[in-house]
C-alpha cells in the first residue's frame, strides 16, 4: 500500500521536520460542532485498515479530544530525548490531551501556540507514514497559518454539515487555505441524513444536498456523505471508532468510501483543487439552492 502511493508525495522543502511522511493533510471546518473530529478519527482508522501507515496528530490545542475518541488514555513515553506517539487502532497519535491535565484551559497567543505545534512536528518520533492527518481547529487561525508555513501540505478536506450557515463559513475557510497554496482535497458532508432504526425511513435533518452544491459551485471534489447515527456518536464517547468497531455497518462503508477517494486522489497525483483565482472568483458570487 505505501508503494503503490508514494508517488504523489508532496516534496519535503520546507524545513524537513517529518521526512519520513509521505502525505500529509489538514482535515478542517469553517466552524466548529460539525463532528469534525470524529471524522478525522474514522479517517485515520479507515486509513489503517486500507493497509497504510497513518499518523493522527491532535492540532485542536484549545479542545483536544481524538485522544478520548480513539480510546487511548495512556500518554506518550519518550526516547533519547524525542516523544515516542501513543498508538491505538493502528494509528499513531499525539495531542495536547496527553500533556496538560483534562480540565486545564490554554490561554495562548499566536507565538506560543507555533512553537508547540512546531514540536508536535519536530520532537515527536513519527517514522515512516503514508499519511499524516492533522485534526485542526474550526476556523481560520494561528494554528491553521503555522501549519501552512511548517511542512508541505498534500492538502486540506473540510468538513461541514449541510445547511447554509456552516456552507458560508466553508467558503471562508478554504479561501484561506488556497491563499496560502494548500491544495483542496475535497468536501465531507457530515451529519447528512438520518435513517431510522424501526421504520427505515430517511429524514434530512440538516437539509439536504448542501456539501454537493458547494463542491460542485467551488469546482473541488466532494468526497462523500457521513449519516448522523447514535453509532457513530457512541463510537466517539466510547473511544471505539465505528470503522473499527462495527466494519461492515454502512456507516463504516461510508468512511471507507471516502478513504478509498481520498488515497486515489493524493496518491494518484498529489495535486487537487483550482487555482487561488479561480476559486476566489466564485466564493464571491452566492450558493445557489439549484
Amino acid at each position: 500500500m505505501a508503494d503503490e502511493h508514494s508517488h504523489g508525495a508532496q516534496p519535503q522543502t520546507k524545513d524537513n521536520l517529518i521526512p519520513g511522511v509521505k502525505h500529509v493533510i489538514a482535515i478542517s471546518s469553517g466552524k466548529g460542532g460539525v463532528g469534525k473530529s470524529t471524522v478525522a478519527a474514522n479517517l485515520a482508522c479507515a486509513l489503517a485498515v486500507a493497509g497504510a501507515k497513518v499518523g493522527l496528530l491532535d492540532a485542536d490545542l484549545y479542545g483536544p479530544n481524538i485522544p478520548m475518541m480513539m480510546g487511548s488514555t495512556t500518554g506518550p513515553e519518550q526516547k533519547d530525548g524525542k516523544i515516542v506517539p501513543v498508538e491505538n487502532y493502528g494509528v499513531k497519535l499525539i495531542s495536547m490531551a496527553f500533556l496538560v491535565p483534562e480540565e486545564a484551559p490554554l490561554v495562548w497567543r499566536g507565538p506560543m501556540v507555533h512553537q508547540y505545534l512546531q514540536a508536535f512536528f519536530r520532537d515527536v518520533l513519527w517514522g515512516d507514514l503514508d499519511y499524516l492527518l492533522i485534526d485542526l481547529p474550526p476556523g481560520t487561525g494561528d494554528v491553521q497559518l503555522s501549519l501552512s508555513q511548517m511542512v508541505p501540505l498534500a492538502g486540506a478536506i473540510t468538513v461541514t454539515t449541510p445547511q447554509e450557515v456552516a456552507l458560508y463559513d466553508v467558503r471562508k475557510g478554504m479561501a484561506m487555505f488556497q491563499k496560502v497554496n494548500v491544495p483542496l482535497l475535497g468536501i465531507i458532508e457530515n451529519m447528512s441524513y438520518f435513517v431510522c432504526g424501526h421504520c427505515g425511513e430517511r429524514t434530512e435533518i440538516f437539509s439536504h444536498g448542501g456539501g454537493e452544491r458547494a463542491a460542485a459551485k467551488l469546482a473541488v471534489p466532494f468526497l462523500g456523505r457521513i449519516p448522523i447515527d447514535p453509532a457513530i456518536r457512541d463510537g466517539g464517547d466510547t473511544g471505539h471508532p465505528i470503522v473499527v468497531a462495527d466494519p461492515a455497518s454502512p456507516q463504516a462503508g461510508a468512511f471507507r468510501d471516502i478513504v478509498k477517494k481520498l488515497m486515489e486522489e493524493v496518491g494518484g497525483t498529489g495535486k487537487a483543487g483550482p487555482s487561488i483565482d479561480s476559486l476566489l472568483k466564485k466564493i464571491k458570487q452566492p450558493f445557489s439552492a439549484n
